[in-house]
């Protein structure tokens, strides 16, 4: 969301999610962070939007639709998750799971090498993410610690399956034969043009990796491309006096340029430097996974069909303000209302803060106290999950725009006791002092 629509309080939405910072752009469009205002659990995503136009006239469709097909069949927990797809009339949005670690490239370029046992554990988890898609007939062909994500707690994503091959792409001499990938990571066999199996060109591509994440550079790394192919041909690289030697064994077994000796992934499985420490993946593997959607989105299908719309809280204009003024006052209410006793079944403040920052610190208000919160645009539904005296209390809240830089927040009690409103108040205006305005002449008053 830019500052200025943030300022004015409003929101952008397409479907049940509403748009956020931008986290990445690439040629086709940009990645944003998003919330599901839907759910009551997990509700940050990264949303991939797409410029529909510019695919069409790049000839990209496939490609696009090939990375979505992919990611959608790789349910792994090394693996980006993928968990719909919709589109409008000219964007395309992939909705993906949120990971906020960053990609690995910028934690080494940050750090510099990582300890063995550190870039062992991720080695391990990418090894993981790659036997699971190659038992799944599919081939990432582009692995590098650019395509690799971090989550919060440090756990590795594989992400970016444009490049990605599946096995009915194979021809009849079993082999691929389309040349992609970064030339620094690509195996030997895909350069010469001869065709290469996709399994054995992913493996190289992880042991490119695994000495980048050991040494902080690149095994293969020269400006010339001619010289630095003729490298790659011959595994030309030396290690870092730091490198153990299993390490050292194992990575020279998987930069070995014949594809025919070079190790495979159940040996990798097997080696003794590489099981130090390992943990096995546990996640339910699903089998059948529906790819209409998919066809759908480029298709425009109605049922896949949504529309970016903006959001503002609503106007309140002078009449209806002088209707609310009995209770309503441009001081801190929370102490003279509970001082004066004005808190019965409805009260009210203002703030100056951007109306989706009140939404936020009204939800992180309510949640410690054991309230369930429904959002639905500028109003909130608080639920709570222990029985009263009246049963559960429920407090319905509502933000108004009184002016573009004044909102007015309502809160109302719903369902429930009214004196366990007035207990439940009490705590919760206490933690949202940050965001209620309190005007010049009151804080002379109580400084």
């Amino acid at each position: 969301m830019s500052r200025a629509s943030a300022a004015m309080g409003s929101r952008t939405l397409v479907g049940k999610y509403e748009l956020g910072r931008t986290l990445g752009e690439g040629s086709f469009g940009k990645v944003k962070f998003a919330r599901n205002t839907q759910s009551t659990g997990e509700y940050a995503v990264a949303i991939k939007i797409i410029d529909r136009h510019r695919v069409l006239s790049s000839h990209m469709v496939e490609q696009i639709k090939r990375e979505i097909s992919t990611m959608k069949m790789i349910k792994h927990p090394n693996v980006l998750n993928i968990l719909e797809v919709m589109a409008s009339k000219t964007k395309i949005y992939i909705v993906l799971e949120y990971v906020g670690g960053g990609e690995l490239f910028d934690k080494i370029a940050r750090q510099g090498k990582l300890k063995e046992g550190v870039a062992r554990m991720y080695f391990q988890q990418l090894i993981n993410a790659v036997d699971y898609c190659h038992s799944r007939g599919v081939y990432h062909r582009d692995l590098k610690p650019e395509n690799l994500l971090l989550d919060s707690h440090g756990v590795l994503k594989v992400s970016d399956f444009g490049l990605s091959a599946f096995s009915k792409q194979v021809r009849e001499d079993g082999l691929l034969h389309t040349a992609c990938g970064t030339p620094n990571y690509v195996a030997p066999e895909v350069l010469n043009d001869k065709g290469y199996d996709g399994t054995t060109s992913d493996v190289w591509s992880c042991g490119v990796i695994l000495f980048v994440l050991m040494a902080g550079y690149l095994p293969f790394e020269e400006p010339n491309l001619m010289v630095l192919y003729r490298k790659i041909y011959k595994a030309d690289f030396s290690f870092p006096p730091w490198f153990s030697s299993n390490a050292k064994r194992l990575i020279k077994r998987i930069l070995d340029p014949n594809p025919l000796t070079r190790i495979t992934i159940p040996e990798i499985l097997e080696n003794d430097w590489f099981k130090k420490d390992y943990k096995q993946p546990c996640f339910r593997q699903e089998e059948d996974v529906n790819l209409d959607d998919v066809d759908a989105v480029f298709n425009d299908s109605e049922d896949y069909l949504v529309s970016e719309r903006k959001e503002k809280p609503v106007s309140m204009n002078a009449f209806e303000l002088i209707s609310r003024s009995q209770g309503f006052s441009l001081e801190n209410l929370f102490d003279k209302q509970m001082q004066q006793g004005l808190v019965k079944r409805e009260t009210r403040f203002t703030s100056t803060c951007p109306a989706n920052e009140i939404m936020s610190k009204i939800e992180e208000a309510a949640k410690p106290l054991g309230f369930n919160v429904h959002k639905r645009n500028y109003k909130m539904k608080l639920q709570g999950d222990k029985s009263g005296r009246k049963g559960q209390l429920a407090v319905a809240t509502e933000v108004f725009e009184v002016a573009p830089s004044l909102h007015m927040v309502e809160l109302r009690k719903t369902g429930g006791d009214t004196l366990e409103f007035h207990k439940f108040y009490k705590t919760f205006s206490s933690g949202l002092k940050d965001i209620v305005w309190t005007s010049d002449s009151n804080k002379e008053e109580t400084s």
